[in-house]
């Protein structure tokens, strides 16, 4: 019978000690449900706005005011700190905005809608959470977006 328990005993110990979550102690974003880029220690909110709509047809063009975002990251893979609230951060989608004359826009074809470039969020602690662009953007204008809701998160990649 110790012959047997011998390999458990033994595995049992020799697995690691869970260590408890450790609190975050980096930068933090001010207002909750506002995703914040990080640049090193300093956070920059996203450009809230509402996109509106316009059906054409079968597709629908979102858009969005002014043809470019004040908030900019050199980053082509960046990050946000975002604090939950009222909007669930797993919501959020990211796309690729083209402008056209004083606007951002982005189509919606009814059949095939564009697919959101690749994301992950990971809580970091409470209701903070960390976004992460897993691709590497192209310069240009983007958006994240909660799943069906109009406002939108702006930003520009330099």
């Amino acid at each position: 019978m110790l012959a047997r328990l011998a390999p458990l005993l033994l595995f049992t110990l020799a697995a690691p000690a869970q260590q408890p979550p450790q609190q975050y102690d980096g930068p933090r974003p001010t207002k909750p449900d506002l995703p914040f880029l990080v640049q090193g220690n300093l956070v920059f909110a996203t450009e809230a706005l509402e996109a509106r709509e316009r059906k054409q047809k079968k597709d629908i063009l979102f858009v969005i005011d002014g043809a470019a975002s004040p908030a900019r990251t050199h980053q082509a893979s960046p990050f946000f700190l975002f604090e939950a609230e009222r909007i669930v951060p797993e919501t959020l989608g990211l796309y690729k905005l083209e402008v056209n004359g004083e606007q951002r826009q982005i189509l919606f074809p009814g059949r095939k809608p564009p697919k959101p470039v690749l994301v992950d969020v990971t809580r970091l602690e409470g209701n903070l959470f960390k976004i992460e662009v897993h691709e590497t953007l192209a310069p240009g204008e983007y958006a994240l977006s909660p799943e069906g809701s109009n406002a939108v998160f702006c930003f520009a990649v330099y």
